[in-house]
């Protein structure tokens, strides 16, 4: 099958490159290809991030891969937590695509749970970063040593799906299913409010509550709220989602954008219309917006308002960047040329991330599949790597980088595989315990 693949990646570079010069300068210098085969390819390209890009002793998410060999910091071994929930969902894509073949995904999985169960936890939570050699915490900043909250709740989100995934009719996997549920049952939800009417991101063995990250709405931050409400063990009651997260309301104060409502209030300390982009994918991986109504809002219009809001920014292009149009979009949290930033519409450093537009083709698949096509054409030395599109890039500042985030890599094959199948989204959404805790918060939810 990977051979398969190699094909198909050569067929595609053929394709551009003996095309006449007038086809390659139309529509914004982008490739005109067959569409399923470039989602194919960018979908095994990106997967293979987390198979034959995955750190060897855990069969977790490294934190990044430079194709350009150089870690300043000396951490190609260390796993994100949360990346790796992605991860486990890209896994479940190359199954579906044929990109590898079941029976490996499921060895795969036991080598995973087999580090997980082992690896350092505080009250049932994981830590952003793992030592991938030895299951110890690695500090994501001096008082971040210990359990991460929301980085747990997008690792348990990928985990929920794989155990939906598996076959209870066989044995081994059924064993691997009662595994998955006990490191979910563990994690203590409720013992990260302090007591009170919110969850905490952060708790420090060392520090204990000194990082003081009360998460309120509207961030990435939903399917936390929504697994700690759907813990059958370790569960909150609802005013900790109504009065934290929702701020007794004040997430509903949406604005107008481009002529589009906001839907909520997207920063709860600052006057900007919408976050970076990403904020519409990590709690939706598994978590269905489709239909996903409370009495806040329509979480399908918030997210594709969201991603038509961006489109729209770069089409405008009030900063003149260059390149930035119908063809090249997105912003969003990631590599820059200062180290790592969080670009948004308020925050446009004229750096392009394409997990964005990538990442949101369920919202926007007629401009997601512009940007594609641009990616593949006649730039694509140096925006596309082993592993798909590399992190960022800036034709503004003439910035690239041959480097990879776990966290903008898994996006892209699974919510493409959500715009295209819909798959992730049906096995998350059928595990009972979810359904309960949306509706204990009040969520309506229509199939």
């Amino acid at each position: 099958m990977k051979y398969f693949f190699l094909l198909l990646t050569t067929a595609i570079l053929f394709t551009f490159c003996s095309a006449p010069k007038e086809e390659k300068e139309q529509n914004n210098h982008s490739v005109n290809i067959d569409e399923d085969s470039l989602l194919n390819l960018v979908q095994y390209q990106t997967f293979q991030y987390f198979w034959e890009g995955a750190e060897p002793n855990s069969g977790l998410a490294r934190e990044r891969f430079h194709e350009d060999d150089v870690y300043p910091s000396n951490d190609k071994h260390i796993v994100t937590t949360g990346g790796s929930g992605f991860g486990l969902m890209a896994i479940i894509v190359g199954v579906k695509r044929g990109f590898i073949q079941r029976t490996e995904a499921i060895d795969r999985f036991e080598q995973i749970l087999n580090f997980l169960e082992n690896a350092d936890r505080f009250h049932g939570a994981f830590p952003h970063w793992l030592n991938g050699e030895t299951g110890e915490v690695k500090a994501f900043s001096k008082k971040d040593d210990g359990g991460d909250l929301v980085e747990t709740a997008f690792l348990i989100q990928g985990l929920l799906t794989v155990r939906q995934f598996l076959d209870s009719s066989i044995e081994a996997e059924k064993k691997l299913a009662q595994r998955i549920t006990s490191i979910w049952e563990e994690v203590e939800w409720d013992w990260y409010t302090k007591g009170e009417d919110v969850l905490y991101w952060h708790w420090s063995p060392n520090y204990e509550w000194e990082m003081n990250f009360p998460v309120g709405g509207y961030n990435e931050c939903l399917i936390m709220y929504v697994l700690a409400a759907s813990s059958p063990t370790h569960p909150i009651n609802a005013d900790v989602y109504h009065k934290g997260w929702a701020r007794e309301g004040a997430i509903a104060n949406d604005t107008t954008a481009y002529e589009l409502p906001t839907i909520l209030d997207h920063y709860e300390h600052a006057n900007k219309a919408v976050g970076p982009l990403f904020w519409a994918h990590y709690s939706y991986l598994g978590l269905n917006p489709k239909n996903l109504n409370d009495k806040y809002g329509d979480y399908w219009d918030l997210n594709k308002n969201h991603a038509l809001i961006q489109y729209r920014h770069a089409v405008d292009n009030p900063k003149n960047w260059e390149g930035y149009g119908e063809n090249m979009w997105g912003l969003t949290s990631s590599y820059s040329m200062g180290g790592y930033a969080g670009h948004s519409p308020s925050d446009d450093l004229g750096v392009i991330s394409p997990t964005a537009a990538l990442s949101s083709f369920p919202y926007t698949p007629k401009e997601s599949m512009q940007f594609l096509k641009f990616l593949y054409g006649p730039k694509r030395d140096s925006l596309i790597g082993n592993y798909g599109p590399y992190d960022a890039f800036s034709f503004e500042h003439d910035w690239y980088l041959p480097r990879y985030l776990a966290i903008d890599q898994g996006p892209i094959p699974v919510m493409i595989e959500n715009h295209r199948s819909g798959m992730i989204w049906e096995l998350f959404m059928r595990n009972k315990e979810i359904e309960n805790g949306l509706s204990k918060l009040g969520f309506y939810y229509e199939e």
